[in-house]
């Protein structure tokens, strides 16, 4: 791997009240990947049962030459120390050690402490995922001169949520100065 370009990087944490797996976010997830859409940049899962044994799971699709070239993302990403000056060093040394144990730069203090916090019968999951859909589409907005400012996920739930604050504010609008003809609009 001798230049990296990377398509866009998303952190998914996601919590999983009494969690009944049968395999289907496996294999949507190895779906996904083996289409090329996304690669698996780290994984991490782990779960509760009602008498509070753990159980935890790591995973990543990069092989050892990739890790070593995003541990600055994976350490970023990870909450680990990427400061400057000897914070950054400790931090890279730190990261390439992790990575080179194919632990993608989750240690196992981070895993007790997501386990401490999750409640009994549940469970969490980590992804790192990289888009690889969107790479070329990344380099033809950066080549246009174009830089992303902002980015976020918008649920059917969010969106759910809006259009009826908005069906409320066009409501109460209607209520105020009477309803509009779609010819004043």
């Amino acid at each position: 791997m001798n230049e990296l370009t990377l398509g866009p990087v998303q952190l998914l944490v996601i919590v999983f009240d009494n969690p009944d797996f049968h395999g289907k976010i496996r294999k949507e997830l190895e779906s996904v990947m083996e289409k090329g859409m996304i690669r698996l940049i780290g994984l991490l899962f782990v779960g509760k049962d009602e008498k509070g044994n753990v159980a935890s799971f790591k995973t990543t699709q990069l092989d050892e030459e990739e890790r070593m070239h995003l541990i600055d993302v994976i350490e970023g990403l990870t909450g680990n120390e990427a400061a400057s000056g000897e914070g950054a060093k400790k931090g890279v040394e730190e990261g390439a050690s992790a990575a080179a144990r194919e632990n993608c730069g989750i240690t196992e203090e981070d895993i007790l402490e997501i386990t401490g916090a999750i409640p009994e019968s549940t469970a969490a999951a980590i992804l790192v995922v990289e888009h690889l859909w969107a790479k070329n589409l990344k380099n033809a907005i950066r080549g246009a001169g174009g830089i992303l400012i902002s980015q976020g996920m918008l649920t059917p739930e969010l969106l759910a949520a809006t259009g009826e604050e908005l069906l409320e504010v066009i409501k109460a609008a209607e209520k105020k100065s009477g309803p509009k003809s779609a010819a004043t609009v």
